[in-house]
């Protein structure tokens, strides 16, 4: 029976597994094998009957647990301290791949919208700068196409070869030549949205925010915006990547709304060059105007970089996020209830076992 108990377990990951780019559709979950029936959310309650069974014990979700937001910036020939080769990037994405973490684009972590799979763990994919070797062309029978050695085109034939990975990830980029390549600015944004990919605000000029005050700040946030949705009409700029990783106390207010002109934006997150991974977004700490995100590097991290996480979870698996594979609960340990972030995500049911 336990034999019989461990094979349906395995069947309903593999059967609940979904990825994040726009051929994504979420995955309803199959039968389980345990008897969720057992468990009862904070208030008493048992699961709703549309509910399929999971068995907690087995999975041993934690949707209270940490994140990491993953902060690359150039793809190129040469390792140093801020560019990752090809190669390392492909082996950056095998070893989340085989450490049981799968993507999810940044808003969905925000709206706390995570379909990952039961027994699986979100990660971000985040770069900085807009960087030729993040996205260079290259011909194909007359048509540009996604260099297979930038960052883009190593996404996108990763998640060809595991499409349970996923492929998204937001570009953090400046103006006025974002990807480095003018004539092909307009084809690039493009392809990026039509391709689950997001794009946030690096400032217009990637300014320092430090040395600004409110009036600057709003400057170089708006310009972004507006240069971008010349590109992108209607486009939805929503997260913001500090340049330098710092902005005057005072002057915070100014970075999460505000206008230029005409432009209005608004940010539901301001990024910041950190070193640890980010907290639940359905933890009560939760800090979407300080969040950090973890230098993907092997080069000068000082026991910070991304294997160096990979090792504090491998030997703390208690204190990263894992999911039940449902985006409609969140699933946490008893005794934890005082913990949620009060006032959000309603819609959910909370359950503790």
């Amino acid at each position: 029976m336990k034999k019989l108990f461990t094979y349906l377990t395995m069947v309903f990951i593999l059967l609940s597994l979904v990825s994040c780019g726009p051929q994504d559709k979420a995955s309803k979950q199959d039968e389980g094998a345990g008897p969720a029936e057992k468990y009862t959310d904070i208030k008493g309650n048992k699961p709703k009957k549309e509910q399929k069974d999971i068995d907690y014990s087995a999975v041993k979700p934690n949707e209270l647990g940490q994140v990491m937001i993953l902060m690359y910036h150039d793809i190129g020939d040469k390792e140093s301290e801020w560019v990752r080769t090809p190669d390392n990037f492909r082996k950056d994405l095998k070893t989340l791949y085989d450490k049981k973490f799968r993507l999810i684009s940044l808003n969905d972590f925000l709206d706390g919208n995570i379909k990952t799979a039961a027994g699986y763990t979100p990660v971000v994919i985040t770069f900085d700068d807009g960087d030729l070797g993040q996205f260079k062309v290259k011909m194909a029978g007359g048509k540009p196409q996604p260099d297979p050695d930038t960052a883009v085109g190593i996404l996108i034939d990763f998640c060809k070869e595991h499409p349970d990975f996923g492929s998204c990830a937001t570009f953090y980029i400046y103006h006025p030549l974002p990807f480095r390549e003018k004539e092909y600015i307009d084809y690039k944004l493009k392809f990026l949205v039509d391709n689950g990919f997001e794009i946030g605000n690096h400032t217009d000029t990637h300014s320092s925010l430090s040395k600004l005050d409110g009036n600057g700040i709003e400057k170089e946030l708006g310009l972004n915006v507006w240069h971008t949705q010349r590109y992108l009409p209607g486009y939805k700029v929503n997260t913001l990547a500090l340049p330098y990783g710092s902005v005057a106390n005072e002057y915070t207010k100014y970075l999460l709304d505000g206008r230029y002109e005409d432009t209005v934006y608004h940010n539901k997150a301001v990024l910041l060059v950190g070193a640890n991974p980010a907290k639940s977004p359905y933890d009560a700490e939760f800090d979407n105007i300080k969040l950090p995100r973890i230098r993907a590097s092997e080069m000068d991290v000082e026991g910070f970089g991304l294997y160096d996480w990979i090792k504090y979870f491998n030997k703390h698996p208690d204190k990263r996020y894992i999911s039940d594979g449902d985006p409609d609960t969140i699933v946490i340990r008893k005794g934890m209830e005082d913990n949620i972030r009060k006032g959000e995500f309603g819609n959910k049911k909370i359950i503790s076992y």
